[in-house]
């Protein structure tokens, strides 16, 4: 149970240090950037693209 509790500030650290940087990102202008090549890739691999 103790290791439960310590991990909860490990995962809350994580996911603000994650949903900053995903702000930070759509700040820079990269979301359309990142989407674009996430499409590629996906049609890629099922051989579309």
């Amino acid at each position: 149970m103790r290791e439960k509790r310590q991990s909860i500030p490990i995962a809350l650290l994580v996911l603000a240090l994650a949903l900053l940087l995903i702000v930070a990102g759509i700040l820079q202008g990269d979301l359309l950037s990142t989407l674009g090549k996430a499409i590629r890739v996906c049609l890629e691999c099922i051989g579309i693209g």
